[in-house]
């Protein structure tokens, strides 16, 4: 039987664990989009937050953390291209993954100019979005 103090050290160990995990952002303004995208990242292992909008995920305080930025490309307010614009003024080098039912190829070529590592279009596969994150965090890593 363990002691007090081991099952201590097994959580503090457990906590450590959980915080090597890579953090994933997913900016949608789409709630159900959001739901869907964490649900599916928890259950691969990632750690995750959900915004509703560019302003609220500048307001973050993990900024500095995330290894991958899920983006929508068009919501209203401040839309994708902008949010990835102003990371890049503000030297926060997050990788980001642009999704969107809107594409276009100027769209497109715009976001991978400015640095995107993916750009999917809606609706898009498990497996291409997870493809695409786990390049954005292999690209996190190596930085």
């Amino acid at each position: 039987m363990k002691t007090k103090s081991a099952r201590l050290t097994d959580a503090e160990a457990s906590k450590d664990k959980a915080a090597q995990r890579p953090l994933v952002a997913v900016v949608d303004d789409d709630e159900s989009v959001r739901a869907a995208l964490g649900s599916l990242f928890r259950s691969m292992g990632f750690r995750t937050e959900l915004f509703g909008g560019g302003e609220e995920f500048l307001g973050s305080t993990n900024l500095r953390d995330f290894s991958c930025l899920i983006l929508d490309v068009q919501m209203p307010g401040m839309d994708g291209l902008e949010l990835q614009r102003r990371l890049a003024a503000a030297s926060h080098p997050i990788p980001i993954v642009f999704i969107t039912a809107y594409g276009d190829g100027n769209t497109r070529a715009q976001a991978l100019r400015g640095g995107a590592v993916g750009f999917l279009s809606k609706p898009f596969s498990e497996d291409a979005l997870l493809d695409a994150v786990q390049s954005a965090v292999e690209v996190e890593t190596r930085d």
